[in-house]
């Protein structure tokens, strides 16, 4: 084992116990791993950063932008006040908002766990109040509403609509497609009651499927990309990641972007994490050798895009950590991708500081942009050259592509939670940084999921 060498200190939690433990962390050859000892169940570490760029160069300094308003106040300290508490360092963003917990699939990889219990749906009326109270605690940020498998409610347009209702910036729904694919007018019955976006569920080619969801899926995908297209709405591929699996088709899942487009408007990676049902039982070696990290994710993009990509097209985030994922925005010209100059929210330098405000709000404009099939009608005159470029760019030939590491319990770094902006909703209207809010244990103990 090559000799390590300590990079820095920062705080963890033991993934057995999840109690706070001081961490370090270490270089061994070119992988970061993440140490801490817990008194009662010992040592525990996991790689965190493998490959170039190298950790210590992806950075981007930031002044802090705190919530404006917090709902809970400092007790046990992070993460055990969170809600949001007076140390979270960044608002809201995207406000992850969980309409149902029924799902149909059964997902081995489900993060939420989601189609395993019998709980009810919250109503609708308390959804819509959720809605509103939630506008008045994080402001205009995007909303996603999220499951579970959120077509399972047949009140969903009622849902976007209330969402809608309360002017956030953008209202998207996560989903694995299906029945937006299976029923005739179902897409252009969401679209019409406001609906703008849709993440969807696009592991691959259909042996990834198997794997990841159960069974073969890319027709009813492909069948959800052609119900969009016709509604109007505006699709980002969101691939789970798993190495063995599917890590191989990143180019092939580019290229079908590509030939989608304009319908399809990014693709945004997701390293698989230890959430809920993934994974059930995994050896210590086994689950590192399947770990997948942002750098690692930029290399394979780079070289399966056939010339198209390099890795100086992307940058580190100006809305969350630095090391929580990265991203880059494209023009489609002539069947290629060009990057865009002078208007991308992330394209500053990375050696210069930004205030975290300002980078949330270019980030929050510029994913309701691109991530919509059509541009929205601005609510106001532009306020500076960012929003101008915004405004004159067509958003038929743009093209986003990220990545997105989330944290589990292994990899958890409470630094990086303190600068998380994706925050999802409580049932008691608390917002919980997403990583925490389904933070695992090894025995399957949540912290926050079902607890609230």
């Amino acid at each position: 084992m090559p000799e390590a060498m300590v990079l820095s200190t920062t705080e963890a939690l033991c993934p057995v116990c999840l109690r706070r433990l001081a961490a370090t962390r270490e270089l061994r050859g070119d992988a970061v791993w993440l140490c801490r000892t817990c008194p009662e169940h010992g040592k525990a570490e996991a790689v965190i950063w493998r490959g170039a760029p190298g950790f210590q160069a992806w950075q981007r300094a930031k002044t802090p932008s705190a919530p404006p308003v917090t709902a809970t106040t400092i007790g046990r300290g992070c993460p055990f006040d969170c809600g949001l508490c007076p140390e979270h360092g960044q608002h809201t963003c995207t406000a992850v908002v969980e309409v149902t917990q029924r799902c149909n699939l059964r997902c081995p990889v489900c993060y939420a766990s989601a189609g395993q219990t019998e709980e009810a749906d919250a109503p609708l009326a308390d959804l819509a109040a959720r809605l509103v109270d939630l506008r008045r605690v994080a402001g205009m940020c995007n909303v996603q509403l999220s499951g579970g498998e959120p077509t399972s409610r047949d009140d969903l347009p009622e849902i976007i609509r209330a969402a809608r209702a309360q002017g956030f910036g953008l209202v998207q729904l996560n989903t694995n497609g299906l029945r937006l694919g299976g029923e005739p007018g179902y897409a252009q019955s969401l679209a019409l009651a406001g609906l703008q976006s849709v993440f969807l569920q696009f592991d691959g080619p259909d042996d990834a499927c198997r794997v990841l969801r159960g069974r073969p899926l890319m027709a009813e995908k492909l069948a959800a990309l052609d119900a969009c297209a016709q509604a109007g709405l505006g699709v980002v591929l969101v691939p789970t990641l798993v190495r063995g699996v599917n890590e191989h088709a990143l180019g092939e899942i580019l290229a079908l972007a590509l030939e989608r487009a304009p319908v399809v408007r990014g693709v945004h990676f997701q390293p698989a994490s230890s959430f809920g049902r993934f994974p059930d039982a995994l050896s210590f070696v086994e689950r590192e050798n399947q770990r997948l990290t942002l750098p690692e994710v930029l290399t394979m993009l780079v070289a399966q895009s056939g010339g198209m990509l390099r890795s100086e097209d992307f940058h580190p985030p100006c809305c969350e950590h630095e090391r929580c994922s990265f991203s880059g925005r494209f023009i489609l010209r002539g069947g290629r991708l060009v990057p865009m100059e002078g208007g991308g929210c992330c394209d500053t330098s990375p050696l210069s500081p930004i205030v975290a405000e300002e980078g949330a709000r270019r980030a929050k404009a510029a994913v309701a942009g691109q991530w919509s099939a059509a541009p929205a009608a601005p609510s106001q005159p532009p306020r500076d050259d960012f929003e101008r470029f915004l405004a004159t760019r067509s958003a038929d030939k743009r093209l986003s592509i990220s990545c997105m590491a989330f944290q589990d319990a292994w990899t958890l770094d409470l630094e990086r939670v303190r600068g998380c902006c994706i925050h999802t909703q409580t049932q008691d209207g608390r917002l919980i940084p997403f990583c925490l809010y389904n933070l695992t244990a090894v025995d399957g103990r949540t912290l926050y999921r079902g607890r609230a």
